[in-house]
Protein backbone atom coordinates (compact mmCIF):
# COMPACT_ATOMS: atom_id res chain seq x y z
CA UNK A 1 0.00 0.00 0.00
CA UNK A 2 2.84 2.10 0.58
CA UNK A 3 4.15 1.76 -2.89
CA UNK A 4 1.31 2.27 -4.04
CA UNK A 5 0.53 6.17 -2.45
CA UNK A 6 4.20 7.17 -3.07
CA UNK A 7 3.68 6.43 -6.82
CA UNK A 8 0.09 8.12 -6.87
CA UNK A 9 2.16 10.94 -5.43
CA UNK A 10 5.01 10.93 -8.09
CA UNK A 11 2.23 11.01 -10.30
CA UNK A 12 0.48 14.17 -9.11
CA UNK A 13 3.81 15.48 -9.44
CA UNK A 14 3.99 14.90 -12.91
CA UNK A 15 0.50 15.99 -13.62
CA UNK A 16 1.53 19.62 -11.55
CA UNK A 17 4.34 20.01 -13.62
CA UNK A 18 2.33 19.93 -16.48
CA UNK A 19 0.11 22.10 -15.73
CA UNK A 20 -0.01 25.52 -17.33
CA UNK A 21 1.29 28.51 -15.50
CA UNK A 22 -0.29 32.14 -15.49
CA UNK A 23 -3.20 33.02 -17.45
CA UNK A 24 -4.92 30.82 -19.63
CA UNK A 25 -8.33 29.55 -21.29
CA UNK A 26 -10.04 25.69 -20.99
CA UNK A 27 -13.19 25.53 -23.27
CA UNK A 28 -15.13 22.20 -23.00
CA UNK A 29 -17.16 21.79 -26.39
CA UNK A 30 -19.06 18.68 -24.73
CA UNK A 31 -20.41 21.07 -21.72
CA UNK A 32 -20.09 24.28 -23.77
CA UNK A 33 -18.26 25.79 -20.98
CA UNK A 34 -15.54 28.32 -21.28
CA UNK A 35 -12.90 28.58 -18.09
CA UNK A 36 -10.50 31.33 -16.96
CA UNK A 37 -7.75 30.41 -15.01
CA UNK A 38 -5.48 32.87 -13.39
CA UNK A 39 -2.51 31.03 -11.20
CA UNK A 40 -3.53 27.82 -11.89
CA UNK A 41 -6.76 28.40 -9.90
CA UNK A 42 -10.36 28.94 -11.96
CA UNK A 43 -11.72 32.47 -12.01
CA UNK A 44 -14.28 32.16 -14.27
CA UNK A 45 -16.54 29.76 -15.28
CA UNK A 46 -18.68 31.11 -18.30
CA UNK A 47 -21.93 29.03 -20.37
CA UNK A 48 -20.65 29.63 -24.24
CA UNK A 49 -21.32 27.98 -27.61
CA UNK A 50 -19.41 25.83 -30.04
CA UNK A 51 -19.64 24.37 -33.13
CA UNK A 52 -22.84 22.91 -34.20
CA UNK A 53 -20.87 19.93 -36.40
CA UNK A 54 -23.16 20.45 -39.30
CA UNK A 55 -22.07 20.36 -42.75
CA UNK A 56 -22.74 23.01 -45.79
CA UNK A 57 -22.09 21.96 -49.04
CA UNK A 58 -21.77 23.95 -52.41
CA UNK A 59 -21.90 21.53 -54.97
CA UNK A 60 -21.84 24.49 -57.63
CA UNK A 61 -18.07 24.84 -56.52
CA UNK A 62 -17.45 21.60 -54.67
CA UNK A 63 -16.79 23.20 -51.54
CA UNK A 64 -18.02 21.89 -48.10
CA UNK A 65 -17.80 23.41 -44.89
CA UNK A 66 -18.39 21.65 -41.17
CA UNK A 67 -19.33 23.36 -38.38
CA UNK A 68 -16.84 22.10 -35.97
CA UNK A 69 -14.53 24.11 -33.11
CA UNK A 70 -11.17 23.06 -33.71
CA UNK A 71 -10.05 20.56 -30.97
CA UNK A 72 -6.22 21.18 -29.27
CA UNK A 73 -3.86 24.27 -28.05
CA UNK A 74 -4.06 27.65 -29.73
CA UNK A 75 -3.02 30.79 -28.48
CA UNK A 76 -4.97 34.24 -28.46
CA UNK A 77 -3.43 35.65 -31.71
CA UNK A 78 -4.81 39.33 -31.92
CA UNK A 79 -7.75 41.21 -29.79
CA UNK A 80 -10.24 43.20 -31.47
CA UNK A 81 -12.89 45.81 -29.79
CA UNK A 82 -15.55 46.24 -31.65
CA UNK A 83 -15.27 43.98 -34.15
CA UNK A 84 -16.67 43.55 -37.41
CA UNK A 85 -17.46 40.43 -39.55
CA UNK A 86 -16.75 39.74 -42.78
CA UNK A 87 -18.91 37.00 -43.73
CA UNK A 88 -17.53 34.49 -45.82
CA UNK A 89 -19.30 32.67 -48.75
CA UNK A 90 -21.15 30.30 -46.43
CA UNK A 91 -22.98 32.94 -44.73
CA UNK A 92 -24.80 33.62 -47.86
CA UNK A 93 -25.36 29.91 -48.81
CA UNK A 94 -27.02 29.20 -45.73
CA UNK A 95 -29.84 31.41 -46.02
CA UNK A 96 -29.94 31.23 -50.07
CA UNK A 97 -28.71 34.55 -50.67
CA UNK A 98 -26.20 35.22 -53.71
CA UNK A 99 -22.80 35.88 -52.58
CA UNK A 100 -21.70 39.27 -53.14
CA UNK A 101 -18.84 40.49 -54.95
CA UNK A 102 -18.74 43.25 -52.85
CA UNK A 103 -16.87 43.72 -49.84
CA UNK A 104 -19.49 46.31 -48.52
CA UNK A 105 -21.99 43.87 -48.56
CA UNK A 106 -19.97 41.04 -46.56
CA UNK A 107 -19.85 43.67 -43.66
CA UNK A 108 -21.32 42.88 -40.57
CA UNK A 109 -20.27 45.33 -37.33
CA UNK A 110 -22.31 44.16 -34.87
CA UNK A 111 -22.95 40.75 -34.78
CA UNK A 112 -19.42 39.73 -33.05
CA UNK A 113 -20.43 41.48 -30.26
CA UNK A 114 -18.15 44.46 -28.14
CA UNK A 115 -14.73 42.33 -28.32
CA UNK A 116 -13.62 39.70 -30.04
CA UNK A 117 -10.13 37.50 -29.57
CA UNK A 118 -8.79 35.41 -32.31
CA UNK A 119 -7.95 31.98 -32.38
CA UNK A 120 -6.25 31.84 -36.11
CA UNK A 121 -7.57 29.99 -39.12
CA UNK A 122 -11.11 32.44 -38.84
CA UNK A 123 -11.88 31.09 -35.54
CA UNK A 124 -12.69 33.67 -32.84
CA UNK A 125 -13.98 34.16 -28.92
CA UNK A 126 -16.76 36.73 -29.20
CA UNK A 127 -20.26 38.09 -28.41
CA UNK A 128 -23.23 36.70 -29.83
CA UNK A 129 -27.09 38.71 -30.87
CA UNK A 130 -28.38 35.18 -29.51
CA UNK A 131 -27.75 35.15 -25.57
CA UNK A 132 -31.10 32.27 -25.60
CA UNK A 133 -28.43 29.65 -27.50
CA UNK A 134 -25.35 30.45 -24.89
CA UNK A 135 -25.15 26.40 -23.55
CA UNK A 136 -25.70 25.14 -27.25
CA UNK A 137 -23.52 23.24 -29.96
CA UNK A 138 -24.69 26.06 -32.40
CA UNK A 139 -22.26 28.24 -33.79
CA UNK A 140 -20.32 27.63 -37.56
CA UNK A 141 -17.15 26.98 -35.16
CA UNK A 142 -16.24 29.97 -33.12
CA UNK A 143 -16.27 30.53 -29.78
CA UNK A 144 -19.42 32.95 -28.48
CA UNK A 145 -19.92 34.10 -24.91
CA UNK A 146 -22.29 36.50 -23.45
CA UNK A 147 -21.64 40.17 -23.04
CA UNK A 148 -19.87 39.99 -19.39
CA UNK A 149 -18.34 36.90 -19.62
CA UNK A 150 -16.76 38.04 -22.72
CA UNK A 151 -15.40 41.84 -21.40
CA UNK A 152 -13.98 39.65 -18.43
CA UNK A 153 -12.50 37.10 -20.88
CA UNK A 154 -11.07 40.09 -22.86
CA UNK A 155 -9.96 42.39 -20.68
CA UNK A 156 -7.39 39.60 -18.36
CA UNK A 157 -5.95 37.96 -21.48
CA UNK A 158 -3.18 38.86 -23.36
CA UNK A 159 -2.33 38.18 -26.78
CA UNK A 160 -0.18 34.49 -26.51
CA UNK A 161 -2.95 33.61 -23.95
CA UNK A 162 -3.00 29.44 -24.80
CA UNK A 163 -6.51 28.15 -24.86
CA UNK A 164 -7.10 24.75 -24.57
CA UNK A 165 -10.06 23.33 -26.50
CA UNK A 166 -11.68 19.68 -26.34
Amino acid sequence: MEGLSRRAAALEQQVEALRPRGTYIVIDTGRNRLTLHEGGKPVLTAVCSTGSGRALSDPSRRRLWVFDTPRGEYFIRNKYPDPVWIKPDWAFLEVGEPIPRSLAERMAPTELGAYAMDLGDGYLIHGTLYTRALGLSITHGCVRLGDQDLETVYRKVRIGTPVYIF
